[in-house]
């Protein structure tokens, strides 16, 4: 698979990904067998970069990562976790001594003794612009806890002024063909910077897999039924933000763009890769399969001009109006 460097960080990543999000929680249940059975295949498949964070299922989703790695030692493989999420989200909560406590967690859980990179969780937009919240991530750094640092964030306006601060090595945002506003300053902003762009969400939570009808229901405990109105967490994070119905109508429209022989997911995933300072794109996958044919999307072909335009007329006939302006 394709790699590129990832930011400021100098490794080498492969231009898909995987997310774990869904290996610790939130999506409904995924036992231990077949976290291991998605890791193992998205890594066979050429995957090199796995993005995690300590709260999804409380660390469960960085164990089973760990477990991966001690299992498959020698591995060229890129973890990223995020961190600042186990406390009431308060600015004041973004110091050293929480951010030692966390990284030193991370660190027994993945079993690293020192972590790839660290992102900032979706924190208030305040801890953004807090000099002293940087200061400390460069201590982690220089301690030896952590390699690089960078942010995971909702707004674009958060992106913009995260990447004013040296350190900053990434910016995990969401990207897909639901959510374009990235690519009017963020995208161009970070190419200038040195900062790579780690696209998630990139399936708009599955509608882009061109899998669901109306009649689709999510579990009990999966995002995609709890947090529809934002009641858990920012609803941009379940399925970009858009209405779900409206959704499934701009899903069928994409899918007239999408060429023959490729599947829905892989071409919304393909088009994300084309986009200039993305360096991954992390998906994410429930069993092998899903790992298999996000990783294939590598590979797909004609993403051109003429698709890329029909993804901005999509957007700007269903989502430009009520998604633009709040992300």
């Amino acid at each position: 698979m394709e790699k590129r460097i990832l930011g400021k960080t100098g490794r080498n990543v492969s231009i898909v990904g995987l997310g774990t999000w869904q290996l610790g929680a939130d999506w409904g249940n995924v036992d231990s067998a077949q976290a291991q059975a998605v890791l193992g295949a998205s890594v066979e498949a050429g995957v090199t970069f796995l993005d995690t964070a300590d709260v999804y299922g409380d660390g469960r989703s960085e164990q089973a990562i760990g477990a991966f790695l001690r299992t498959n030692p020698g591995l060229d493989i890129t973890v990223a976790t995020k961190m600042g999420r186990r406390l009431e989200q308060l600015p004041e909560n973004y110091n050293l001594a929480n951010f030692r406590e966390w990284t030193d967690r991370s660190r027994r859980n993945l079993g690293l003794e020192q972590l790839d990179l660290v992102q900032l969780h979706c924190p208030p937009s305040a801890v953004y612009s807090n000099a002293e919240v940087y200061d400390a991530l460069d201590t982690l750094v220089d301690d030896g806890a952590i390699r690089n640092y960078g942010v995971s964030v909702e707004r674009t306006d958060e992106a913009l002024e995260a990447l004013r601060h040296d350190g900053t090595a990434t910016v995990q945002i969401i990207l897909n063909a639901f959510r374009l506003k990235p690519l009017d300053e963020v995208l161009p902003a970070a190419a200038a910077a040195g900062v790579s762009i780690i696209a998630r969400v990139p399936l708009a939570s599955g509608l882009l897999s061109g899998k669901y009808t109306a009649d689709t229901s999510f579990a009990a405990d999966d995002h995609r039924n709890y947090n529809r109105t934002g009641s858990a967490f920012d609803v941009g994070e379940t399925f970009s933000g858009v209405d779900f119905g409206q959704g499934l109508a701009a899903v069928a429209a994409f899918e007239e763009l999408v060429p023959d022989g490729v599947s829905t997911a892989q071409a919304a995933i393909a088009w994300i890769t084309a986009q200039n300072g993305v360096s991954t794109v992390i998906p994410g996958a429930r069993n092998p399969d899903q790992a298999r044919s996000s990783a294939a999307a590598a590979g797909v072909g004609g993403i051109d001009a003429t698709f890329d335009a029909g993804v901005h007329e999509v957007y700007d006939r269903y989502f430009r109006a009520s998604i633009h302006p709040r992300w």
